[in-house]
C-alpha cells in the first residue's frame, strides 16, 4: 500500500480559556442576516418587579430571554453538549510562534509555523426555539399595566403617546409587531397621567366590564346618529355620539382603544384613527366573548347558553345577529361547566391548554418514530384496544 509524507500540526491552547458561547441560528434567521438590509436584533426579557404588576408571579413571569427580530420572535434557551467543541484560533501564516511553553519538554525540532490553538472550549450551545402555541405580548401586558378604574379622572397633559407607549413594549419580550397586536388585544391606552414618573402608570388597560360598557355606548350612540358601523365612518362622529349633554363618559383614548380593538385593519397603533369601518366578523366575536369574560368568569358563575346568546345578540347591531353562534367564538375561549351553561377562559388557561396539546402532540409523534420494538408493540396494543 502506498503511503504520503504529511507534515504535522501542532495543537496548543491558551490559558485562561475565553469566554465564548455559540448561537445556532435557524435557516430563516440566518439568511435574513446575511441579507442587504439585514435587521437590529433585539435581547429581551420580561421585567423582574414590575412595580404595577396585577397578577401574582406565574411560569410566564420567571427569568427568561428572548431573540427578536421586528416581526419575530426567539426563544434562547441552553443545550448541553456530551462533546466539547473546542474554538480554534490558527497561526499567522509564515509567522513562527514565540508564545508557546511546551511542558516538560522544547520546541526544537518542532515545526511552530503551522499551529493551531484552541482558544475555548464549550460545554453547551444556545439554540432559538419557537414553540408550536407561538409567542403573544398579552400575558405579559395583562400582568403589569394597571386595569382602568371608571372613577378615575385624566388630566390634561401634553404626553407623548407613541413614546410612552415604546418604552413599555421595551419590557415586553416579543417582537415589536407582537406588541402592537396584544396592545390592541387588551385595548391599552395612555391615560395621560403621570403616576410617580413610571411610565406604566401612565397606561391602563380597561377590565371587561369596562369595555363591554363602552361598546353598549358606542352601539346606543350610532343607533341615535344613523351610523353604520359596518360602513366607513368618521371617529370624530362616532365620538360625540357617546358624550352625555357635551360631557365624557370615559376618557376619548379608551374610547378609541375600543374602536381600534373592532376595526378592519387597525394595525395604525401610533396614528389618529379618523376614518374607519367595523370588521362585522371580528367585533361579533370579540363582542360574545368580552361579555361572557364580564358575566362568567369562571366555572361557578357559569351563564344559561340559552341566555348568553340572547345576550349577545342585543349587543350588536341588528343585521348582524344572525351571525350569533358558539362556533363564531375563539377556540378554547370558553367552556361547558355543565349541560346548560358556558363560562369564559382566560387568556392564561388558554395557553396552558396550547401547551398541554403541542407536548401530547410531540410525544405522541416521537413514540411512533421510536425504534424501541417494546414501545412499537405498546402502541399497536393501544390501537386495537
Amino acid at each position: 500500500m502506498s503511503t504520503q509524507a504529511a507534515s504535522s500540526i501542532l495543537f496548543t491552547h491558551t490559558s485562561p480559556q475565553q469566554g465564548f458561547k455559540l448561537l445556532e441560528l435557524p435557516s430563516d434567521l440566518a439568511d435574513l442576516l446575511t441579507s442587504k438590509e439585514a435587521p437590529t436584533l433585539e435581547l429581551k426579557s420580561p421585567p423582574a418587579n414590575p412595580s404595577h404588576q396585577t397578577h401574582p408571579p406565574t411560569e410566564e413571569s420567571r427569568e427568561y430571554v428572548n431573540l427578536c427580530t421586528a416581526t419575530k420572535t426567539y426563544r434562547v434557551r441552553q443545550v448541553q453538549s456530551s462533546n466539547s467543541i473546542h474554538i480554534i484560533r490558527p497561526s499567522d501564516s509564515g509567522v513562527e510562534r514565540g508564545d508557546i511553553d511546551i511542558v516538560g519538554g522544547s520546541t526544537d525540532g518542532l515545526n511552530l509555523v503551522e499551529t493551531v490553538t484552541a482558544i475555548a472550549i464549550c460545554g453547551s450551545t444556545l439554540e432559538l426555539h419557537t414553540p408550536p402555541e407561538g409567542f403573544s405580548a398579552v400575558p405579559v401586558l395583562e400582568r403589569i399595566l394597571p386595569v382602568y378604574d371608571d372613577g378615575e379622572e385624566a388630566e390634561v397633559m401634553e404626553v407623548d403617546v407613541g413614546e410612552v407607549i415604546r418604552r413599555v413594549f421595551a419590557d415586553v419580550p416579543v417582537s415589536g409587531v407582537q406588541c402592537e397586536e396584544g396592545w390592541i388585544e387588551v385595548c391599552g391606552f395612555v391615560l395621560r397621567r403621570g403616576s410617580g414618573g413610571d411610565v406604566v402608570g401612565w397606561c391602563r388597560r380597561p377590565s371587561a366590564e369596562t369595555k363591554l360598557g363602552v361598546w353598549r355606548r358606542v352601539l346606543e350612540g350610532a343607533v341615535l346618529q344613523g351610523i353604520d358601523l359596518g360602513r366607513q365612518f368618521l371617529v370624530k362622529d362616532l365620538w360625540r355620539s357617546v358624550l352625555d349633554e357635551g360631557e365624557e363618559p370615559f376618557p376619548r383614548a379608551l374610547f378609541e382603544a375600543v374602536v381600534r380593538r373592532v376595526c378592519a385593519g387597525s394595525g395604525l397603533l401610533f396614528e389618529d384613527i379618523k376614518w374607519a369601518s367595523i370588521d362585522q366578523a371580528s367585533c361579533t366575536q370579540w363582542v360574545g366573548e368580552i361579555y361572557l369574560e364580564a358575566v362568567a368568569p369562571t366555572a361557578t358563575s357559569g351563564v344559561g347558553r340559552s341566555e348568553f346568546l340572547n345576550a349577545w345578540k342585543d349587543l350588536l347591531p341588528e343585521p348582524w345577529r344572525g351571525d350569533v353562534a358558539f362556533s363564531k367564538l375563539t377556540e378554547n375561549s370558553f367552556k361547558y361547566p355543565d349541560p346548560t351553561t358556558i363560562c369564559f377562559v382566560n387568556s392564561a388557561d388558554r395557553q396552558k391548554t396550547k401547551k398541554n396539546a403541542s407536548t401530547d402532540a410531540s410525544a405522541a409523534t416521537t413514540a411512533k418514530k421510536t425504534r424501541n420494538w417494546h414501545e412499537l408493540f405498546k402502541n399497536q396494543k393501544r390501537q386495537k384496544r
